[in-house]
């Protein structure tokens, strides 16, 4: 998969779990009724997004390791909660699970490394 799609695969994955979070705590099922502090997760998603937008290799490298965040937090609520609140839990874990994936697949396929191979194909 080119670079390009990677990142722009990426900038969806992120925007659509910080809508998750957002959509999840403030609506579809918050642990309390009117929802919960627990909302502010979401914002940290959004520090990436400049970085992502612009293809800068080093926000692909980080956000790789700050996406095991929110893959916990999916974890532990999809093993832990009942009902719809497992669902979700379930669709962060699937959505962090993607998002580093292609992050990882993106920061290789940018190396400096690769890029002086790929210039001399001998």
């Amino acid at each position: 998969m080119p670079p390009h799609v990677l990142q722009k695969l990426s900038i969806a994955l992120l925007l659509t779990l910080a809508v998750l979070c957002l959509a999840w705590e403030l609506w579809i099922a918050p642990l309390r009724p009117g929802g919960s502090w627990l909302v502010l997760k979401a914002f940290p998603l959004l520090l990436p997004l400049r970085g992502l937008l612009y293809g800068r290799r080093y926000t692909f490298q980080w956000l790789s390791l700050f996406i095991w965040l929110y893959f916990a937090e999916g974890i532990v609520r999809a093993m832990t909660d009942s009902g719809l609140s497992a669902t979700l839990g379930w669709i962060e874990t699937l959505l962090s699970l993607g998002l580093f994936a292609c992050c990882a697949a993106y920061a290789r396929m940018t190396a400096p490394s690769r890029q002086i191979k790929n210039a001399n194909p001998s």
